[in-house]
């Protein structure tokens, strides 16, 4: 699956009609969409590394704008998407994957860990950061700027968990 960061905010439309398109040309197989805000499914042999390089420059040669791809097998989505590392999630809370563009350095994680406060708890993952907002995503106290103090060199995307499960509905079950 690809995640695609910051597509269809403002000027940054990337219709999810055209995205398929340019993964089609791109020789991807049974390609899909899931919801508009940059979710994209197929099916591929290789490395992710690779298919994230090859999916960013079809995506930026045919929009005109940089669109950082993130690529994680099902497998991942899946644990990603089960995964419980705050228990249960009461009512109103929301929990949220962080997708890293590399593999977290020993720096980064113990710089992500300590973004954590009574309010927002961050837990890395086995490859990508788990995230426990205690309220609404919108009354979190770890905005763009915390992320990126935290993570200078290392892009990311956030999707919500419940959101994930969804889209994990959508994946053909493992072995078949």
């Amino acid at each position: 699956m690809a995640f695609l960061r910051a597509v269809n905010v403002g000027r940054r439309t990337v219709p999810m009609a055209s995205a398929r398109d340019v993964l089609t040309e791109l020789g991807f197989e049974d390609i899909a969409s899931y919801v508009n805000s940059g979710n994209l499914l197929f099916s591929a042999a290789g490395r992710a590394a690779e298919h994230e390089r090859a999916i960013r420059a079809g995506l930026e040669q045919t929009f005109g704008f940089e669109i950082t791809t993130f690529v994680r097998a099902a497998a991942q989505v899946r644990d990603l998407a089960t995964a419980a590392p705050f228990g249960p999630i009461a009512p109103g809370h929301t929990h949220f994957a962080l997708l890293t563009l590399t593999p977290l350095t020993a720096g980064e994680k113990k710089a992500v860990v300590a973004l954590s406060n009574d309010h927002d708890e961050v837990v890395v993952g086995r490859r990508d950061v788990h995230w426990l907002i205690r309220s609404k995503s919108t009354e979190t106290t770890l905005g763009p700027g915390e992320w990126k103090r935290a993570l200078p060199n290392n892009p990311t995307t956030a999707r919500n968990t419940t959101m994930l499960a969804k889209l994990v509905d959508k994946l053909r079950p493992p072995g078949r």
